[in-house]
């Protein structure tokens, strides 16, 4: 057997193996007839037999890539009628599900009491885990729906689809308006609930605030607010979000946030006569939630947790909402 016909035979041996048998003749046949022929070609311009065998061989390219073509097959995991819809969707779900994973297991693994360092390599671990499972799960249930040739309501689009316009990262006057109004509202609130109480038990103030914190505790808390205030101003007279201010919110927000913590791990923040009064009030069974939440120190100290992380989610939106539309604005 010569070297020129070793090499088709290997190639058409490399094509046809993965056809089903019933098409392997006929493909074979025809596979043959047209190397034959464009070698013969190449031969009568001067080539040499197997000079020409190997440039047309070449030219045919990867069998696998041929018989791709033979089969109808496609060689990709997904195709184009579904590959905006996997993608759209695994963007949303990999921006939600990893942070609530993370969240929820951080949430558990401090109410149990956990070192800090296992409660961040749980954690960590948790919305790595997820990650893949997403990434894993989302496509293979598009490469279902492709294979499968599914016809279904998520490949039709429509102009109900398309998205609103952004801000672009422009802070407007209603923005203002809504910070200073809102920042008017929290000193409004520790003022009255200092002062007039929200909970008067028997004609006895009973503040939710710890009273030790005033003057000088509560006086940091005072100046992040007016810096907040200050902040929401420059904003507006800037009319658009940059670096800076975005580094001057995220400053302010993690500030807040140290403060919240610092005094929730030091038990300083709410009134302890308020706590007293609502385990009196609760009477049997708040003494019941505590011996069943002893190992996690007890019910206060549970809701002391929710607290704390009720505050760093809305510190986390604060600061990821400041850089996203600081990356609208660069982008306007």
């Amino acid at each position: 057997m010569t070297t020129t016909t070793t090499l088709t035979e290997r190639y058409i041996s490399a094509t046809i193996r993965s056809l089903r048998p019933d098409a392997q003749d006929d493909v074979r046949a025809e596979l043959e007839a047209s190397i034959a022929d464009a070698i013969e070609a190449r031969v009568d311009q001067g080539d040499a037999p197997e000079d020409a065998e190997r440039a047309v061989l070449t030219e045919l390219g990867d069998p696998g890539v041929l018989a791709a073509g033979y089969a109808d097959r496609p060689l990709y995991l997904i195709g184009p009628r579904f590959y905006l819809t996997w993608w759209r969707l695994l963007k949303l779900l990999l921006i939600i599900v990893p942070v609530c994973v993370f969240g929820a297991v951080a949430l558990g693994q401090t109410i149990a009491g956990a070192p800090v360092g296992e409660i961040i390599s749980s954690s960590i671990l948790a919305a790595g885990g997820a990650i893949l499972h997403i990434c894993f799960w989302t496509t293979l249930v598009f490469v279902i729906l492709d294979r499968t040739d599914s016809a279904t309501a998520i490949e039709k689009w429509d102009l109900d689809q398309l998205p609103e316009p952004s801000e672009n990262g422009v802070a407007g006057r209603n923005d203002l308006i809504a910070s200073l109004v809102f920042l008017g509202i929290s000193v409004g609130a520790l003022l009255w609930d200092r002062f007039r109480g929200f909970v008067i038990v028997d004609g006895t103030v009973v503040p939710i605030v710890d009273p030790q914190l005033w003057p000088w505790g509560i006086s940091v808390l005072f100046l992040l607010i007016a810096a907040e205030a200050v902040f929401a101003v420059v904003l507006f007279r800037t009319r658009r979000w940059t670096i800076g201010l975005a580094v001057v919110n995220t400053i302010l927000a993690l500030m807040f946030l140290l403060w919240v913590v610092a005094l929730l791990l030091t038990n300083q923040l709410v009134n302890p006569d308020f706590l007293a009064r609502i385990a009196a009030a609760g009477g049997e069974g708040f003494a019941a939630g505590q011996a069943a939440s002893a190992d996690e120190g007890g019910v206060f100290r549970i809701l002391a947790v929710l607290l704390g992380f009720g505050f760093a989610i809305g510190v986390g939106w604060d600061i990821v909402d400041g850089w996203i539309k600081t990356v609208r604005a660069r982008r306007a």
